[in-house]
């Protein structure tokens, strides 16, 4: 957790350099807290800017993965009653919750990974596949954190290969929230293990995101409440880059990036062993099948 959360604060120093800040990290940060720039004026304004990413994505997304779900989801403000506890979104095969509550502490700048992650091509989308996959044992069809968390961190870094990040902001919000995730490893630990307080948790994740202090809030509060949880984010988007790193090493220039994505979300919901042995399956049945083209081909 320490490590990744000095490599991903190494690109956000990047940013603030490229954006010419005159200040240091903490300043960069109340800056983004509390300019008006980047904060919607009402509920709808916010939905409208989820809607309007969500639809960029649909131009893309069909040059990443290869089988698309037939189901749609549409996109709602978290209800009212529930929605001072929630976190910033929540997305399912039929719906992307957004939380309008609060308006101040719901940055535009973080609204792009958020949505990437939540909709498509992260939990809406994985969520509609496993839906349409058939017959398959009802405990494919569950939800194993470590892997749909993890495809939906892959999913905001997946954002970078579509352009959907449009402002060094936009970027600076996606590394928020990975760090966001990285800081996790290191705060569930400090919690459950090695007997941190609150305070301390708090104080690391508000010195180290953008995130309102109301997110950080409620997010401390969820890891005290829900130990080993979050971890699962940050360890399966660690074991998804490390395959992909993997299969293109292997596959060189017969590497398909959108066979390979089908080969991690046809699996429907798997622990993370499962999800590298088929994966290498897959690796082993692309080499074989290049192999045979090859022959073929040979006078």
């Amino acid at each position: 957790g320490v490590k990744e959360v000095a490599a991903i604060r190494a690109e956000m120093d990047g940013i603030i350099k490229d954006v010419k800040f005159e200040g240091d990290f903490p300043a960069f940060l109340a800056f983004l807290r509390s300019d008006p720039r980047f904060y919607a004026k009402t509920p709808q304004e916010l939905l409208d800017r989820a809607a309007w990413i969500s639809k960029r994505v649909d131009g893309q997304i069909g040059k990443l993965v290869g089988t698309l779900p037939r189901g749609r989801f549409t996109i709602v403000p978290v209800p009212p009653d529930i929605a001072p506890f929630w976190t910033a979104g929540r997305g399912g095969a039929d719906t992307y919750w957004v939380n309008t509550y609060n308006l101040p502490s719901r940055p535009l700048y973080n609204l792009p990974a958020l949505t990437l992650h939540e909709s498509s091509p992260g939990h809406a989308l994985q969520g509609s596949l496993v839906r349409e996959q058939g017959d398959v044992p009802d405990f494919r069809k569950d939800y194993i954190s470590a892997y749909g968390e993890g495809w939906g961190l892959y999913s905001e870094w997946l954002g970078k290969e579509m352009g959907i990040y449009e402002t060094p902001y936009e970027d600076f919000g996606r590394l928020t929230y990975e760090m966001w995730r990285a800081a996790r490893l290191v705060i569930d630990t400090g919690l459950h293990h090695k007997g941190w307080t609150r305070d301390q948790a708090l104080a690391y994740l508000r010195d180290r995101t953008a995130l309102s202090e109301h997110e950080v809030t409620t997010e401390v509060d969820r890891y005290i409440s829900w130990p080993g949880q979050a971890l699962s984010y940050k360890l399966g988007e660690i074991a998804i880059v490390k395959l992909r790193a993997e299969a293109e090493r292997e596959l060189g220039d017969k590497f398909d990036i959108k066979a390979f994505h089908d080969a991690i979300l046809r699996q429907g919901s798997v622990p993370l062993p499962v999800l590298e042995d088929q994966v290498r399956a897959f690796i082993a049945e692309q080499k074989v099948a290049t192999a045979a083209v090859t022959a073929n081909a040979s006078p």
